[in-house]
């Protein structure tokens, strides 16, 4: 690896395009230099790839990985969380204005928004609606004109949920906090996607890929590096099916955010507020259309934010960690792109084995949130280290407002 005048690191053989790393200061493991070498030597890379300072190996493709494409695209580079990603937004509260004990807080967000799963994700599936609010059918009957249309090519996607997972949180690293930022205002913050219904996109499409190239005798040295020609019987289907997946995630936490802060507003638990700020919404695993050097292309995020010049966007820590609204500054070789969160310093099996519950209390102290051993692989020890990380993407991003979560809800 050679160090390059700027804020990056270049990994370049003539196996395939270079990887512009930011990753000077932070874990960069093996495993993921292994996954961004085998995606490089694909022929329609455009120019190189970008991995974000939180990159690791990831299921199918690596997590913190920017792949600019001309002529095709790689479902896994993407993934099954699509549209994953950050919204945001500023109150008129105070920090002195929080009650003592926060768990009230805690419990009305829970109350007001489903979390979590149970029953195999069956009927008493706790995470899921089993009759959505009225506004949750009202934004569903926009959505469902594209759904089916969906479905009807490709009748597999339309079997779970849809409408019950509508503005629900999910599980693993998705979750609703309440923070102070640096003048003690209070934001409310939250991380999910497009749930099961994105998930069966995602899932669909990748085999869909793997089938084209066991069809075509194409060899991969990676079988998930499977991709779509444009052109291709599936690739309209799959663009048009994940820009839907991407409304239904910025729709799914835009509910989540109004039905949170109508629970706050309506407890006995804070004093009256409004919101201050225009919410931050910005997906974080999702394709888009953009145009950089000279050629129009597919840019495919998995793990990473888009941070053209002035564009804002959400860079969370962990649960004891701080969290970031930055400004993009629009850095070209970045394909104008910045990291979506810390990035897991160790898998979830290692983190459970790793820490213990005394750990986790020590690490999340102040917080109020689950200290139980099913979060465990969540503690903020299993992340990369924020301020590392930020430091990393100094040429990437400014640092608008500094976030500490008082309260986290997980699934």
């Amino acid at each position: 690896m050679e160090r390059n005048k700027v804020n990056y690191e270049v990994l370049s053989d003539e196996a395939g395009r270079p990887i512009k790393s930011w990753t000077v200061g932070v874990p960069f493991e093996d495993e993921a230099k292994k996954q961004l070498r085998n995606l490089r030597g694909l022929p329609f890379i455009h120019k190189w790839i970008a991995a974000m300072p939180d990159v690791h190996r990831g299921y199918g493709a690596t997590v913190g990985s920017v792949v600019p494409t001309v002529g095709a695209v790689v479902p896994a580079a993407v993934g099954v969380d699509i549209g994953c990603g950050m919204i945001a937004v500023r109150t008129t509260l105070r920090a002195d204005q929080l009650p003592d004990s926060l768990r009230g807080v805690r419990s009305a967000i829970e109350r007001a928004v489903p979390h979590g799963r149970s029953d195999n994700g069956g009927r008493n599936d706790v995470g899921a609606w089993r009759v959505a609010p009225a506004s949750h059918q009202k934004e569903w009957a926009r959505l469902m004109e594209g759904y089916d249309r969906i479905v009807a090519k490709h009748p597999r996607i339309g079997r779970g949920p849809d409408l019950g997972h509508l503005g629900t949180l999910g599980t693993g690293n998705h979750f609703i906090e309440l923070c102070l930022d640096e003048s003690d205002g209070v934001w409310l913050m939250l991380h999910s996607g497009s749930r099961g219904v994105g998930n069966r996109i995602g899932s669909h499409f990748i085999e869909l890929a793997k089938e084209d190239m066991r069809r075509w005798y194409i060899n991969l040295p990676d079988a998930d590096l499977a991709y779509l020609p444009e052109g291709s019987e599936h690739f309209d289907d799959y663009v048009f099916a994940v820009s839907w997946a991407q409304d239904y995630a910025a729709t799914n936490r835009e509910l989540m955010l109004r039905g949170a802060i109508e629970a706050l507003q309506m407890s006995n638990e804070l004093p009256p507020f409004e919101l201050s700020e225009a919410a931050v919404n910005c997906h974080h695993n999702y394709v888009a259309r953009e145009h950089h050097f000279g050629k129009n292309c597919f840019v495919t995020r998995k793990g990473a934010v888009r941070a053209r010049e002035g564009d804002l966007g959400i860079i969370p820590g962990s649960m004891g960690a701080r969290s970031f609204i930055v400004r993009g500054k629009g850095n070209a070789d970045s394909f104008h792109s910045c990291s979506h969160g810390a990035g897991r310093a160790m898998s979830r099996e290692a983190a459970k084995k790793r820490f213990t519950l005394e750990d986790h209390a020590k690490a999340t102290e102040g917080v109020e949130c689950r200290k139980d051993a099913e979060v465990i692989d969540e503690t903020p020890a299993a992340y990369k280290p924020i301020d590392a990380v930020m430091a990393a993407q100094s040429d990437l991003v400014d640092v608008v407002h500094t976030l500490k979560q008082v309260v986290c809800v997980k699934g």
